[in-house]
């Protein structure tokens, strides 16, 4: 398993004011503040990526098929194939030197960063720290530990900036379960999706802006690919997250001054034969390229970090469907990361968030 040591540390213990000679030391009260990203397979073996994929995949927030139905399915066929074609997948862009995936290097490196930003003026009364819906450092771990320091008061940020269930609702639902697990449970928020947050905004723009910069031809057209949805999670259960993602695009496109046939909204990660948000990313390209749009560039805005979805996907078989229907030019711009721009969009939503409790 790869080094994922709490940023959390620890300001010592002591005694209650007024309490009896013999009462136990108590950490000193603190305010936590805990990122939460998706989650992330411990190595790119066979069993390590089927326990990920098991925990992923199980989840009901993100494949809603009956169980009775599902799950032979799912550990009968799809986990006797799946982990290799994932696992060569991480291998492609797993972080060598510190034997982990990009986005539990990004997240860390997140954290650490808003740590300092938080601390520089509120010193350690307030903790940051970061866990995964999936694998490790899970919610359970991490939001124990955080009890155990003393935080009296958690807010719990969900590092998705457009809301949907399968993302942001289940990862607040294994906050909860944690909190439940507590003998003592500190006071609780969950901050909210920011997909239209004007720092949010103001980060997409600048990364965009360097990226053309740095390009010799200006791009016939910037494509904002999002993670995609079954279709009916929109229709059927009126989750938000289409509509959120079209505003993202539409707010990016105006702060960039662009004009509306520059800007194209699409999907990837469809998983299944049922229909998803449409248009899906692959074949979005595939269609620009053979209407002359033979520059493009393409950001991830729903990811907050890189990831395989992002430096795999968008980045490999994106590329090549684009490259086969006659593009000649294909830049992938990077996710936020640990920019300093994102950092400041993080570090405002949070103390917005903290209103009250600071």
């Amino acid at each position: 398993m790869p080094d994922a040591s709490p940023i959390l540390d620890s300001p010592g213990q002591g005694r209650l004011a007024h309490a009896p000679a013999d009462h136990p030391p108590v950490p000193r009260a603190r305010i936590g503040v805990m990122l939460a990203n998706l989650g992330t397979p411990d190595a790119t073996d066979y069993w390590s990526m089927r326990r990920y994929l098991n925990e992923f995949l199980s989840d009901r927030r993100v494949i809603d098929y009956p169980r009775w139905f599902w799950q032979p399915l799912l550990q009968l066929v799809i986990l006797t194939k799946r982990p290799f074609t994932s696992g060569a997948a991480y291998r492609s862009i797993w972080n060598v030197e510190r034997d982990e995936s990009p986005l539990l290097t990004v997240t860390r490196a997140q954290t650490e960063a808003l740590a300092e930003r938080l601390t520089r003026d509120l010193g350690e009364r307030v903790a940051v720290d970061f866990c995964m819906r999936y694998g490790n450092p899970s919610t359970r771990e991490r939001v124990r530990a955080m009890a155990e320091a003393g935080c009296e008061r958690i807010l719990f940020v969900p590092l998705y900036p457009q809301y949907a269930g399968a993302t942001t609702a289940t990862a607040n639902d294994a906050f909860f379960a944690a909190l439940a697990e507590l003998d003592r449970q500190p006071a609780a928020r969950t901050a909210p999706a920011y997909f239209d947050h004007p720092a949010y905004i103001d980060a997409l723009a600048a990364s965009v802006e360097r990226a053309y910069a740095a390009m010799e031809r200006r791009p016939d057209v910037l494509v904002a690919s999002y993670h995609g949805l079954p279709k009916r999670y929109l229709t059927e259960k009126g989750d938000p997250y289409h509509c959120q993602c079209v505003k993202t695009s539409r707010l990016l496109r105006e702060r960039l001054g662009f004009a509306p046939d520059e800007v194209v909204t699409a999907f990837q990660s469809r998983f299944g034969s049922e229909e998803w948000l449409q248009p899906y990313t692959v074949e979005e390209v595939a269609r620009l390229a053979r209407a002359g749009k033979r520059r493009i560039a393409v950001i991830a805005p729903a990811f907050a970090a890189d990831c395989v979805e992002t430096l795999e996907e968008i980045n490999e078989e994106i590329r090549e469907a684009f490259v086969e229907a006659g593009g000649e030019s294909f830049d992938y711009i990077p996710c936020l990361n640990d920019d300093p721009a994102h950092i400041d969009a993080l570090e405002q939503i949070v103390r917005r968030e903290l209103a009250g409790w600071i």
